[in-house]
């Protein structure tokens, strides 16, 4: 699929130098700083036509080799008049990995941010109701990180019992 309209879109908002484009086993991707990520995506839903989200999720690059950043989040998106699909990806680190939400854009990002909340602890600035939407509201910690125990820090002891309905 041919990407030069998105590229030229992409250049008349951000300019030549703010962003890095590869491609991969047919996946069209786009690298461009946290700072940058909000421009970025409206100019590619309101000038390039990507009005669908269709995924949004995030990776623990901890101990990987030349990793410069911690923590990579990935929008997928979808131009559905011409089947066009770009991920676009950024990068946060700890203490406080942040972004902002892109809710307002695509209501589709609602439950997808609070599910790369809830997982990984990255916070969407702006989102209207960010909070656990996998686990219960008292769980301190964020599973998928890879500083995370495989067994776990014994939360299971405190969840509560939900009862099996009786048939």
């Amino acid at each position: 699929m041919d990407h030069r309209s998105t590229l030229s879109v992409l250049r008349s908002q951000l300019g030549e130098q703010a962003f890095v484009t590869s491609e991969f086993r047919d996946n069209f991707r786009i690298e461009v700083p946290a700072e940058r990520v909000l421009d970025a995506l409206l100019a590619l839903k309101d000038q390039a036509g990507f009005d669908m989200l269709a995924e949004l999720t995030a990776v623990d690059y901890l101990h990987y080799p030349n990793a410069r950043d911690r923590y990579g989040v990935v929008y997928c998106l979808l131009n559905t008049t011409t089947g066009e699909r770009v991920f676009v990806k950024t990068f946060v680190n700890d203490p406080d990995p942040c972004l902002p939400s892109v809710f307002p854009l695509w209501k589709g990002a609602d439950w997808l941010e609070r599910e790369v909340y809830d997982m990984f602890g990255i916070v969407f600035e702006g989102h209207p109701d960010l909070r656990r939407i996998l686990l219960p509201e008292g769980f301190r910690s964020y599973p998928l990180r890879k500083d995370y125990p495989l067994r776990g820090r014994l939360e299971r002891h405190n969840f509560p019992v939900i009862p099996r309905a009786e048939s």
